[in-house]
């Protein structure tokens, strides 16, 4: 839900994370003050109470919050942060307390790792429902309302197992001893572990979701993974502590293993799964669904056990007799989570500096770092008996760590083909030449250039762009209807840079005297858009063009500029993210910012979709924007993408103004971009109609709308991304289009050639 109000950006998810991990580590630090002399029972009961309630007064409370931060203009990072904090630290406080509240009632560390596996495996269950059944078929509001349910419940157990008969036997020391000599090395251990551990996770969450495709589907799927794994991993470092081994050299050994667990994964991300031939996968979704959760354990779930295991460790290693497990817990707890903070925020920022390979050495050698320290710490502190024992223990560890560290090295970049082709890498690999491919902190883009001269551009591991006809025919076609149609031109949004085609096509426009590219990954207009220079006419360069890094849904939320042109050129819709920018409440916003008689359009593809999709795509727009137009890009005479502009007032086109424009010498250059695409006249564009919005109402009246509280189009689109229904979905809205006679004005002569050329296009 905050993405929706403060950006899904690197720097926005990077506050929204720091606030949720960092109330969770407060929590663990402040829950034996939280308890006191209370009992541990019912202190948990209240915890799971708040943070039912604090969910319920996000679920609410948020629409207020987003009102008040777009009404503010939004944008500064502290003003982000404070939103964040405001929502996520009071119940993260909440949670992180959790676990060293339970620890008060029984602090055995063998008890204490399988509460911890117990929760885990919770989570994982969470993590399944939510993403593939309450959030897909519901909304947030019941998933919100099933979170508080559960949370009711096991309040009121843990009430009714709790009481006042249990205080005296449990009651605490009134003050929290510090924390033991001997257990610093193993807090900071913890810490390596929590900040290697989510640093992994953004690394190969981003990998993974380039082979098994960026869906929210494969964000739960990869995420119930990992968990899974600290789950498993969790109930076998128990096993170890109740068998009385040595914890702290066992934890040692742990990271130590640690550390081929991410060369392991690093390999087969870079040299194995890249090379797979898994494209006929793609005629089965239960095939494929089975493939996508083999990989994802091939890679997740070495790392993610032993991570597991290293909690349970960690504080059997760190305990005394007679602590207080409430305060131990609580300072692993919080060791752990603010180290995985600073994984997550370094990982991004690793890969955008020195690459995904690199960031993947540096955590493999600070595992064996740690690891040494362990081992050598627990030698020295004579927890191992003998001192030839002592010296052959560290031999041996020296020796792993030159073993180990001799294949890090080895670890490779992402292939290019990875980034470039997704899932199908193996099918292309030498077919085309990656020119450029770069891992940026919001996405990892590159560009290709075929035999022929073709060149294309790639993200979330498939074509975006490219410069094929039919995809040029697109680009153009959106930024050229943009300018030509409303009543002013002068000032434009173009949300999406791809390759800069459609950007370009309004910059050459002399209507448009300044034009704003709302892009969230740097990357693209710095290096894909030069390998484009022959087709975007050097937009980068234009003076008309200023590039906003950002994502376009925060950009235009918290902007006071209005336009008299917003164009959309997104990619697809099943990218996790992407159906933000196709809610109800987006193109509401987008409606509040044009200026009278302006103009907005839509790209809508139809391949690598479903029905489904395309008609939530078009009825949400159709929702906010009553006067729409379909404009349909064919390829062969079959469907292929769309074009949808829709304004506030009814449209009418007069064909012979608009004639007349493409005739004068100031549109010289919008003339000639467009019969380079094969529209050499406005009748010629014009023919390209495809749909009103009351023709396609029958068709749309069962579509379901996305809006902010269901992102209905994400999940619906998730489905199809591997589907070629894009001909049949075309010739199926076809047969409801009539001529819309209201539409288009002008000479006589001219309204019955564009009819002439709609008939002459639906006959191909």
């Amino acid at each position: 839900m905050l993405p929706l109000v403060i950006g899904s950006s690197f720097v926005s998810l990077g506050t929204v994370l720091g606030a949720f991990m960092g109330g969770m580590g407060l929590g663990s630090l402040l829950a034996p003050r939280l308890i006191g002399r209370r009992d541990p029972l019912r202190v948990y009961a209240a915890l799971e109470l708040g943070i039912g309630v604090c969910g319920l007064a996000i679920l609410w409370g948020l629409p207020v919050l987003s009102t008040l931060y777009t009404g503010a203009g939004g944008g500064h990072l502290l003003v982000r942060a404070a939103i964040s904090g405001i929502c996520l630290v009071p119940p993260a406080i909440c949670m992180g307390a959790t676990l060293p509240v339970v620890a008060r009632s029984d602090a055995r560390p063998a008890l204490l790792g399988a509460f911890y596996a117990a929760n885990l495996a919770g989570a994982v269950t969470g993590c399944l429902v939510a993403g593939f059944y309450l959030l897909r078929v519901h909304d947030v509001g019941i998933a919100t309302g099933v979170a508080l349910a559960l949370n009711l419940v096991v309040a009121a157990v843990a009430w009714r197992l709790g009481g006042p008969r249990k205080t005296t036997a449990a009651a605490p020391p009134p003050a929290v001893a510090p924390a033991p000599a001997g257990s610093r090395i193993v807090m900071a251990a913890l810490a390596v572990s929590g900040f290697t551990a989510l640093a992994s996770e953004v690394i190969w969450t981003r990998q993974l979701g380039l082979m098994v495709g960026g869906t929210v589907y494969a964000f739960s799927l990869i995420l119930a993974v990992f968990l899974a794994g600290l789950g498993i991993g969790s109930s076998l470092g128990t096993l170890v502590v109740r068998l009385a081994w040595r914890p702290r050299v066992a934890l040692g050994w742990c990271q130590m293993l640690l550390a081929g667990a991410a060369i392991w994964a690093a390999h087969w991300l870079s040299r194995e799964l890249p090379y797979w031939p898994v494209a006929e996968a793609g005629t089965s979704s239960a095939l494929v669904a089975r493939l996508d959760i083999f990989r994802c354990a091939l890679v997740v779930l070495p790392g993610a056990m032993l991570w597991g295991a290293s909690f349970p460790l960690a504080v059997a290693a760190a305990a005394r007799p007679h602590d207080d497990g409430t305060a131990l817990v609580g300072r692993l707890y919080a060791a752990n989570t603010f180290g995985a903070v600073a994984g997550a925020i370094a990982a991004n920022l690793m890969i955008a500096a020195v690459g995904s390979h690199v960031a993947e050495r540096a955590l493999a050698g600070l595992l064996v770092v740690s690891a040494l320290a362990l081992l050598v710490s627990a030698a020295l502190s004579r927890t191992v008996p003998s001192p030839r024992r002592r010296l052959t223990h560290v031999v041996a560890a020296s020796v792993a760590a030159l073993v180990i560290l001799s294949f890090v090295p080895a670890i490779s970049p992402v292939p290019g083909e990875l980034i470039a082709y997704g899932r199908f890498s193996a099918e292309w690999m030498g077919v085309t030449r990656i020119v450029y491919s770069g891992e940026g902190t919001n996405a990892s883009v590159a560009v290709s250039r075929a035999t022929d001269g073709t060149v294309t551009y790639h993200s979330a591991g498939k074509v975006q762009a490219s410069s094929l006809p039919e995809d040029m025919r697109l680009q153009r076609m959106l930024g050229h209807f943009s300018h030509l149609l409303p009543a002013e031109a002068k000032d434009a949004l173009v949300i999406g840079f791809g390759a800069g085609v459609t950007a370009g096509a309004l910059a050459i426009s002399p209507r448009v005297e300044r034009m704003i590219v709302a892009e969230i990954e740097p990357l693209v207009p710095r290096f894909v858009a030069p390998f484009f220079a022959d087709y975007n006419e050097r937009v980068t360069e234009h003076p008309k063009t200023r590039l906003e890094f950002d994502d376009a849904r925060h950009f235009l939320m918290t902007t006071d500029r209005t336009f008299d042109v917003i164009t959309s050129d997104m990619v697809d819709p099943w990218v996790k993210g992407t159906a933000a920018l196709f809610t109800r409440e987006f193109f509401e916003a987008a409606k509040q910012r044009l200026k009278p008689g302006g103009v907005v359009t839509l790209f809508v593809q139809l391949y690598q979709s479903n029905v489904e999709a395309v008609k939530s795509e078009l009825a949400t727009f159709i929702d906010v924007f009553p006067h729409t137009a379909v404009w349909g890009n064919t390829n062969n005479g079959a469907g292929y993408d769309l074009v949808v502009t829709g304004q506030v007032d009814p449209i009418h086109i007069d064909v012979d103004v608009l004639q007349s424009r493409l005739a004068s010498p100031a549109y010289a250059g919008v003339a000639r971009s467009l019969a380079e695409i094969g529209i050499s006249s406005a009748v010629d564009l014009l023919s390209t109609y495809t749909g009103s919005a009351a023709d396609l109402g029958p068709w749309l009246k069962d579509a379901a709308i996305n809006r902010d509280r269901n992102l209905r189009l994400q999940y619906l689109a998730g489905l199809g991304m591997y589907e070629r229904a894009a001909p049949a979905i075309y010739a199926e809205m076809l047969r409801y289009a009539t001529f819309p006679a209201a539409l288009f004005a002008g000479a006589p002569a001219s309204v019955q050639a564009v009819r002439d050329g709609i008939d002459r296009a639906r006959r191909r």
